[in-house]
């Protein structure tokens, strides 16, 4: 086999177009990034608004990260000293502004940046004119309704809070309340409270404790601060996951002057973290007092009870017919038993006449009837057909009679005489 070097094979032409590149036909790098450096670069300059992060100098030039004030996005931009000079002291990390930039493609290191020539704060009025849109927006949702409202329960077992990853709110919740309440549990959600990761984090919060079913009343606290620092709890997307929440909710945002919209969309409004936590559990103290307090008037509320039925029972027990209940029968009682005996006499004395009576009339009746005159030796002569014979012509011989004497009858047969 030959080893001599062989001539390289001669090299296609570059596809004019991105579509026409193959595997085998494939642009370099240092083909394509230029092409997209050209596109970038007739871009318009465009105004981009967003929040202020990681605001460095170097000679002449400021490089900071603009990111966005509610998803986790962010754009690099670089601006001239002058431009970020103008903001004054507002010129920090956080700062709210809008820029005007145009988009610049590195194409040694792939990188795509914007250079600004404007750098403007977005004004107080503006951010407050957007709060008060958004919120009448929301209310014609009805989402600050009244009557969607749910009411906290009474001794929840586990209470959700989300509050900052460092800060004084979770220790006044929850010091508070176990002082209040010291059987009372927490999950507790640390997050960012400010700042552009704010939103989604606390709305992710939010939806997690929602979905724990162990959790049945979730509080949302913060320690105070600037109408800029509490700009994420009156946004959209934070206020509408706060509405989504079946849990009842409690705002402890800690702000007077300026309530956030998520006070109004959620169901308790509490003005410090503290006050949030004597509302979410009762006081052990205050509830063994108002027990104690409930069964002293429970007593005293049954003795008088009981006091004004046993007079009311004595006053009846004195009257004379409860004293002697048969008083009222006894007159009547005497009453029937004379009338009674009197009954007796009368019927007795009755049914001796009746007696005397009937014995005269049987006697009459033995005196008129046949059958004293058969006594005396009569007798009555009758037919076989049963008539009487009154006459011996009544009669044939070999007539068979019956003869009835008083103390029977005899068969007799009528002979020629």
């Amino acid at each position: 086999m030959s080893t001599e070097p062989q001539e390289p094979a001669a090299r296609l032409p570059l596809p004019l177009r991105a579509a026409e590149t193959t595997p085998e036909r494939p642009w370099p790098v240092r083909h394509l990034a230029p092409k997209i450096a050209d596109y970038i670069a007739r871009m318009p300059p465009v105004w981009v608004e967003g929040q202020v992060l990681n605001l460095k100098r170097w000679n002449t030039m400021y490089f900071l990260t603009l990111r966005d004030t509610d998803l986790d996005m962010s754009l690099s931009v670089t601006a001239p000293a002058g431009a970020i000079r103008r903001l004054g002291d507002a010129a920090a990390d956080g700062a709210h502004v809008v820029v005007h930039a145009s988009p610049r493609f590195h194409a040694k290191k792939g990188d795509l940046t914007f250079q600004a020539d404007d750098v403007r704060l977005v004004g107080l009025g503006e951010l407050l004119a957007r709060i008060e849109h958004l919120k009448g927006v929301l209310a014609a949702e009805g989402l600050f309704d009244a009557a969607r409202k749910r009411p906290l329960p009474f001794l929840p077992a586990v209470v959700g809070l989300v509050c900052a990853q460092q800060g004084d709110a979770e220790h006044d919740v929850v010091s508070n309340a176990r002082a209040r309440w010291p059987g009372v549990r927490f999950e507790i959600r640390r997050v960012t409270v400010q700042g552009p990761r704010a939103v989604p984090e606390v709305s992710a919060a939010i939806a997690d404790l929602d979905a724990d079913p162990r959790v049945e009343v979730v509080v949302v606290a913060r320690g105070g601060g600037s109408f800029e620092d509490l700009l994420p709890f009156s946004n959209e997307t934070l206020v509408r996951a706060a509405a989504a929440c079946r849990t009842p909710l409690v705002s402890a945002i800690g702000h007077h002057m300026d309530s956030p919209l998520l006070d109004l969309v959620a169901d308790f409004r509490a003005s410090t973290p503290t006050d949030a936590a004597k509302r979410v559990v009762p006081d052990v103290s205050e509830e063994r007092a108002r027990v104690l307090q409930l069964r002293h008037r429970s007593r005293g509320a049954l003795v008088h009870r009981l006091t004004r039925e046993q007079a009311g029972l004595d006053h009846w027990r004195s009257r004379p017919v409860l004293a002697n209940p048969t008083a009222l029968v006894d007159g009547h009682e005497a009453r029937v038993h004379v009338l009674r005996d009197a009954a007796r006499r009368a019927l007795h004395t009755e049914l001796v006449h009746g007696r005397a009576e009937v014995a005269g009339l049987a006697a009459q009746v033995r005196a008129l009837s046949p059958a004293a005159t058969l006594e005396r030796g009569y007798a009555v002569v009758q037919r076989a057909d049963g008539r009487v014979v009154r006459d011996p012509v009544d009669v044939d011989p070999g007539d068979r009679l019956r003869v009835r004497v008083a103390q029977g009858e005899i068969a007799a047969e009528v002979v020629a005489p």
